[in-house]
């Protein structure tokens, strides 16, 4: 373990704070963990979770600065200390909630909101590279609640020529790899991301990648065409029908669900610009079907990237589904017609740790491998030049 003054080298158990606010832009999920041991001796203990809201408005100040050709830098330097302010008032709400001290807990893990995604190499001046942007400076949030804070994780393997992300896919071979069973762990927040885990491979050769939309369609439309933040438990949905014409619609419109990973992709692609061709070419389905095709094109782009780039490789048997799709019962019916009989379709709960803290969970445990000086990126999942340890170690 790297050593730092005043450090926690000899504890046997350590108390562990995870953030992550994703694309769907619900809030900012903060999750107090125990954890003992490192790699794949890693085991845990979730302690406390909470969802903390944005302030009113904020979503969308993040909103439109996350939009291709949309930036404020303005506008974008305020929301990088804003968001850390905001993830300190999460720490402190967690440790209330916990009924632990702040000086209790020793290591922050914080994944920051990805402002923008752009892993594909461009040429630029003569050099040619990738580039991420995760705000809500690290740094910021270890002076302020005086705990060493790891953060901005994946821009370590951007660097390295990686798409730098999916980054769970090492969280869940730690904690959830079976020698029993072929499992794939779906992670259903503003974007789907699927990870193989076959039962005889090693964590090097976990198989992983975003799939496609995930909440992130759904949520949109359900605002634009219902004026409600997202689609609760799916019941709009549920009250609709797929309309087959729409639905060849997206799949001739998607070129990220056919393409060959190593893949990831955010609000740049699946954003306002995405949709807006639809709208206009089928404006007379009604919007109830809307919201039921673009759930149900959800879980086609899971299970279309199941059948083309894992099937052959890893049979699953069974899918494990966390994120806020694991709540919405329409999306989970829908996985559940694609996969068939033969895949279990679960809520992630079933491995013992909550769906809404999964994500949160990870951040906590990649910030201890930092600290122990272990690297945690997959070069099979992100197309890393090389494994390497993740993440911006901050003092407090």
């Amino acid at each position: 373990m790297l050593r730092f003054k005043n450090s926690f080298v000899s504890l046997k158990n350590i108390n562990v704070i995870g953030l992550m606010s994703g694309t769907s832009l619900d809030g900012v999920d903060a999750a107090l963990v125990e954890i003992s041991g490192s790699g794949t001796s890693t085991s845990i203990k979730q302690k406390a979770f909470i969802t903390f809201p944005f302030p009113d408005g904020m979503k969308k100040m993040i909103l439109r600065n996350a939009e291709t050709n949309g930036g404020n830098v303005t506008e974008i330097c305020k929301l990088n200390f804003l968001i850390s302010l905001v993830y300190v008032d999460a720490i402190k709400t967690l440790c209330n909630k916990a009924k632990i001290k702040l000086n209790e807990v020793h290591l922050i893990g914080s994944h920051g909101q990805t402002i923008h995604h752009l892993p594909h190499k461009e040429k630029l001046f003569g050099y040619s590279f990738g580039s991420t942007l995760q705000i809500g400076d690290p740094a910021v949030i270890a002076k302020l609640t005086g705990i060493l804070t790891i953060g901005d994780f994946r821009t370590g393997d951007v660097a390295l020529d990686g798409q730098g992300a999916p980054l769970v896919p090492y969280f869940d071979y730690l904690l959830f790899h079976s020698k029993e069973k072929n499992r794939a762990l779906l992670n259903v927040g503003g974007i789907s991301n699927i990870t193989a885990l076959n039962k005889n491979v090693a964590g090097k050769d976990v198989f992983a990648f975003d799939t496609g939309p995930g909440n992130m369609l759904i949520d949109y439309l359900t605002q634009m065409l219902f004026r409600k933040p997202y689609d609760e438990n799916g019941e709009i949905a549920s009250g609709g029908n797929l309309n087959d014409r729409l639905m060849k619609g997206f799949i001739q419109l998607d070129n990220f669900i056919e393409k060959q990973p190593p893949k990831s992709t955010g609000r740049e692609y699946y954003g306002a610009e995405f949709i807006s061709s639809l709208r206009k070419k089928y404006r007379s389905i009604k919007n109830e079907d809307w919201i039921a095709t673009a759930a149900s094109f959800t879980a086609y782009g899971v299970f279309r990237n199941y059948d083309l780039f894992i099937k052959n490789e890893t049979t699953i048997d069974e899918l494990f589904v966390s994120g806020g799709g694991a709540y919405n019962k329409f999306l989970v019916k829908e996985l559940k017609r694609y996969f068939g009989k033969k895949v279990k379709v679960k809520n992630v709960s079933q491995l013992g740790i909550s769906s809404d803290a999964k994500e949160a969970i990870c951040f906590a445990v990649l910030a201890n491998e930092t600290l122990n000086g272990i690297a945690s990126n997959i070069p099979r999942v992100t197309g890393a030049a090389r494994e390497t340890i993740l993440g911006k170690i901050c003092l407090p």
